[in-house]
């Protein structure tokens, strides 16, 4: 695999760690700026709103850049939101800081996708993709976790000083390794919106949506299940949700090799093996060990999930890959809205800790339906200029 995959992966670091840091750190940036947990939770919402947002418009905005340097920019605009966000006086300019840190999540994610598919030999293009997103994963397995400790030991705002840093490396190392790709002639604004005239483009998006809307009800509210249903220590749960990352990164990897074979047959398993294991834990939620082994596992099946998609949305897209590539991030945001939400509501209405689980699991059984309706459609475009030879003859 091409060396500028590792820039790749480091922008993709950096930008992990900024997205989940929040939540380990959220009450000492809630006592530092002196508002409630609640409204320090605005500081990651804040964050999503600037992906769901910026992943279009920026990506829209910057069409007619070259992707090297569409790759710079965005991680230079990323660098600096970090930076604001450590410097800032009040919540409520964090929140805006927050905002600005978030607008090119989605357009770096977009335009990186293209250039790893770029550069991968035939066959490869799943797995460049994946390699970049290994930067994601890992933030969660070594970002996240040493961000968060960071942050109680020194101070919430020297974890965002290090993101930061990691901005400038990652800028450094696209400037470095990415080689230069020319203006893409080949797409324009109107190109690339007409992609989104494609039924398969929109059902990959739905796919994302509800598939990974069913691990986030679970992984949302995974803290309080694992002290106050496994019986483990807060002190634990850091190294717990470093075993989930370990998952995510495994199902990543994984996922890009297997969508390289067989691309919907991979899909329609990790859906059905993701629904399956969110319906476990309703069970091994409640024994240490059970716990453990199946937090793993949604990260890796939950997690397999992205590659795929990722790459099926470029094939879909045809010539003009860029913005829906980019979409994908904003339904990834979307789908950590809505999992988080459904969850907390079976919660509030008595159902137990447990209650999103199930609400995960139906999540993707949705989003395996969703999927063989995509397949189905495929099946029959494909047949259909057989049937019409048939026809003529």
């Amino acid at each position: 695999m091409p060396l500028a995959l590792l820039a790749l992966a480091i922008g993709a670091f950096g930008i992990g760690t900024t997205e989940f840091v929040m939540m380990g750190v959220l009450p000492q940036t809630a006592a530092d700026f002196g508002v409630s947990i609640p409204a320090a939770g605005h500081l990651i919402s804040g964050y999503a709103l600037g992906v769901v947002i910026g992943a279009p418009l920026l990506t829209a905005v910057a069409m007619r850049l070259p992707r090297k340097t569409m790759l710079l920019a965005m991680m230079a605009l990323f660098t600096a939101g970090n930076t604001l966000f450590a410097l800032s006086p009040n919540h409520e300019l964090g929140v805006a800081f927050r905002f600005v840190a978030g607008l090119p999540h989605g357009a770096f994610f977009g335009a990186g996708a293209v250039v790893a598919a770029s550069m991968a030999g035939p066959g490869n293009r799943a797995k460049a993709v994946s390699m970049m997103f290994l930067g994601l994963t890992l933030a969660n397995v070594v970002g996240v976790p040493l961000g968060t400790l960071l942050g109680q030991r020194v101070g919430w705002r020297a974890t965002f000083v290090v993101v930061a840093v990691i901005g400038l490396a990652a800028i450094a190392g696209i400037a470095k390794l990415v080689p230069h790709q020319g203006v893409p002639t080949e797409t324009s604004l109107r190109g690339e919106l007409a992609a989104f005239r494609r039924p398969q483009v929109w059902l990959a998006l739905a796919i994302v949506t509800f598939g990974l809307g069913g691990t986030f009800a679970c992984l949302s509210y995974v803290a309080p299940v694992l002290t106050d249903v496994a019986g483990f220590e807060p002190s634990s749960v850091t190294l717990l949700l470093a075993l989930a990352g370990l998952g995510m990164t495994a199902g990543n990897l994984l996922g890009g090799r297997l969508a390289d074979r067989a691309l919907m047959p991979s899909l329609y398993g990790s859906l059905v093996a993701l629904a399956t294991v969110l319906a476990v834990f309703t069970v091994t939620a409640h024994a240490k060990v059970g716990a453990a082994v199946t937090i793993f596992l949604i990260g890796l099946v939950g997690f397999m999930i992205g590659p795929m998609l990722q790459a099926r949305i470029m094939d879909k897209a045809g010539g003009s890959p860029s913005l829906v590539s980019a979409a994908v991030q904003s339904a990834f945001n979307i789908a950590n809205s809505i999992g988080a939400y459904l969850g907390g509501l079976v919660i509030a209405g008595g159902l137990g800790l447990v209650a999103p689980n199930w609400v995960g699991a139906l999540l993707a059984v949705l989003g395996l339906a969703i999927a063989a309706v995509s397949g189905g459609l495929e099946r029959r475009e494909q047949a259909a200029p057989a049937r019409l030879a048939a026809a003529e003859a």
